[in-house]
């Protein structure tokens, strides 16, 4: 299944439906969202879908991007990059690169990650795509392709302008996306410091020092955008990753930030129910060279609810019975869904984890009676 098919799913089929939820705190910000990365489901939120100008959260993506590149080795981490004019003459925040100095991409990424350096997101943007211009369409078509539908980028660093805009939901997929493919080089956002041209500049996020599950994300600021921080802290296998926009200030963002991580964890848990391959039906099968299949689930299973929820919980499996092969591994089959005081509570679909091939033409016509007299 398509990666961004199943983020969508998580975010949206995974509706926590509990009228006696624990309520969130109160949050000092525009909009916001605390999502469970593990499970995927948002567990409170505020204006999430609302347009905002996504100020430096936007050099996720270039990161995104550029990591890709990475993984796809048309960019090396020592690659020598050439500055260009446009990246020397960056605005706002920069790591102040020149045009006489070799840099490389393992430089500009710190650059960008750890000082958020406009001049180091042109640069790579650049190096990636030729082009600052043709890095956006990129931009744009892998926001697309992972679900963020209320977005558009018109440049690699955030900077302000016309049509440059995100939502909480979409920056909450996009950096769960970003810690989900390229854990080999997200560790760099967990960096409190980084030393260019003999400038040291400290990472802007203040969860770094204050909280020691934290390991990222990205802050961002301008005028019309107030300050904003995208956190992610870890505590054994679970993820929270909170996204909080338009703070009136730099310590204000850091400490709502930490209220939602710290209610995400105390006020609520998560559970993984089925593991990936794991079998939880073998209903028949008509016409195929296995009189049955096997059905489970194609990833783990993970479900976040409030603490001491989990009791109650019951699990009902509805498919598309009867079963006519061909089958394919992988094929959605059915949706187990999941209820608690017959209240809905979550969904997830369930897939065939084999192959079942047509039979020959004795068995097919015997299963055609079969079938006729069900």
């Amino acid at each position: 299944m398509p990666r961004n098919l199943l983020a969508c799913l998580a975010l949206l089929l995974c509706g926590i439906a509990l009228a006696d939820a624990p309520q969130p705190p109160a949050v000092d910000a525009r909009a916001w969202l605390l999502l469970d990365a593990t499970s995927g489901q948002t567990i409170a939120s505020r204006n999430p879908q609302e347009r905002i100008e996504p100020a430096s959260l936007t050099k996720l993506m270039t990161a995104y991007l550029a990591f890709a590149a990475l993984k796809g080795k048309s960019l090396a981490l020592g690659q020598t990059i050439r500055v260009s004019e446009l990246a020397w003459r960056a605005g706002g925040s920069r790591m102040f690169i020149e045009p006489r100095k070799p840099v490389t991409v393992e430089e500009l990424l710190r650059g960008m990650i750890v000082q958020s350096g406009n001049d180091a997101c042109i640069a790579l943007a650049e190096s990636v795509a030729g082009s600052e211009p043709a890095f956006v369409e990129r931009m744009n078509s892998e926001a697309a392709r992972l679900g963020m539908t209320d977005t558009n980028f018109t440049n690699s660093s955030g900077l302000p302008g016309p049509g440059h805009y995100s939502t909480a939901r979409d920056l909450a997929l996009l950096a769960s996306a970003l810690i989900r493919d390229y854990p080999e080089y997200y560790k760099l956002y967990s960096e409190r410091e980084y030393r260019y041209n003999d400038i040291t500049q400290r990472n802007r996020n203040r969860l770094l020092w204050l909280d020691p599950n934290v390991d990222g994300v990205k802050t961002g600021h301008t005028e019309s955008a107030g300050y904003c921080l995208i956190a992610s802290a870890r505590r054994g296998e679970r993820r929270l990753v909170s996204v909080v926009i338009g703070t009136p200030s730099d310590g204000l963002r850091a400490r709502e930030s930490q209220k939602l991580l710290n209610f995400g964890f105390q006020a609520w848990e998560t559970r993984r129910l089925y593991r990936r391959g794991e079998r939880v039906a073998e209903p028949a099968v008509y016409k195929g060279t296995s009189d049955s299949v096997i059905l489970g689930f194609d990833r783990d299973v993970w479900v976040s609810l409030p603490r001491e929820r989990f009791e109650g919980l019951k699990a009902v499996l509805e498919t598309r019975q009867p079963f006519v092969a061909p089958l394919a591994a992988g094929e959605k089959a059915g949706i187990m869904k999941l209820t608690r005081d017959n209240a809905p509570v979550a969904e997830f679909p369930v897939v065939a984890l084999e192959d079942v091939p047509v039979a020959g033409f004795l068995s097919r016509g015997w299963d055609t009676l079969r079938l006729l007299l069900r």
